[in-house]
């Protein structure tokens, strides 16, 4: 039987239709729609293009964005200043800080800055926290969109072994915390593991979310196995090897097509529910 691709630019489209329809029906009853602020520090052409990418997303479910751009050498506190301005707004319901900022900028600080009622990234530690305790809080949005991804397949996740190769805090660390959740056995890995292959084999779902092009070898891979891989780098690769992958995996998403979408629809999904809870 070939293996199930995880199509995550299918699912996102079908999901953007239902929340236009959430979005315009906020717009009916109250006059309002949700708003996303992006902010983007630099000219970055990585991060200019995810950017765009949200807006877009943003336009085609009837939403509206706020993009915000800072030059490349303004200091933590002036960055700190725009977060709690857009804080105090009541027309935005969410806030994006595009990462990475210039390096001279505390990014941690940055985040923490964020009101956690408009964190719709899901990248403060008190969210973080909220959400491995169980209580409400918006995810990560590319562990949360993979969640989402794995759900409509009807993967099964209770009870399997989970790998996560990756320790980010925006990622790694989050999507453990979510598959155990789901009630997985969740093993989190990283690029200097011991006898990284031998648990790699031992996995039931794996996450590759380690940042690195092809770091993830398919010999390394469990037949039969689910396979995410959250990485990617120019040329279209992801952080698994491609080749063969098909023939081995039970299910995988691919590269790009996969994670990628599910994010981006993740924070537009998120920054619709907070405008629900509001407007």
């Amino acid at each position: 039987m070939p293996a199930l691709i995880l199509d995550g630019k299918s699912l996102a489209k079908q999901t953007e239709n239902q929340l236009k329809q959430r979005v315009e029906r906020l717009r009916e009853s109250t006059g309002k729609t949700p708003v996303l602020a992006t902010i983007l520090v630099g000219n970055d052409p990585a991060s200019e293009t995810y950017v765009k990418m949200k807006g877009n997303a943003c336009q085609r479910v009837g939403m509206e964005s706020l993009r915000i751009v800072l030059p490349k050498n303004i200091n933590t506190e002036e960055l700190l200043d725009k977060i709690r301005e857009l804080n105090d707004n009541p027309n935005v319901h969410g806030i994006l800080l595009q990462h990475p900022v210039p390096r001279h900028i505390d990014e941690r600080k940055a985040f923490e800055a964020i009101d956690l009622r408009k964190d719709v990234d899901g990248v403060t530690c008190l969210g973080f926290g909220r959400m491995s305790m169980g209580q409400e809080a918006y995810g990560s949005a590319t562990p949360a969109g993979i969640i989402s991804l794995l759900k409509h397949y009807e993967i099964p996740l209770a009870g399997k072994h989970a790998v996560v190769v990756g320790r980010s805090a925006i990622l790694g660390k989050p999507m453990a915390m979510m598959l155990l959740a789901e009630d997985c056995t969740v093993t989190i890995c990283h690029s200097k593991t011991n006898n990284l292959p031998d648990l790699i084999r031992q996995a039931d779902i794996l996450i590759g979310a380690v940042g690195k092009p092809e770091f993830i070898k398919t010999s390394w891979i469990k037949k039969g196995a689910v396979v995410v891989d959250a990485g990617y780098h120019p040329g279209g690769v992801g952080d698994i090897e491609k080749e063969g992958l098909d023939s081995i995996a039970s299910a995988f998403t691919p590269v790009p097509g996969g994670v990628g979408p599910m994010t981006i629809n993740t924070l537009i999904r998120q920054t619709v529910e907070s405008g629900e809870k509001v407007l």
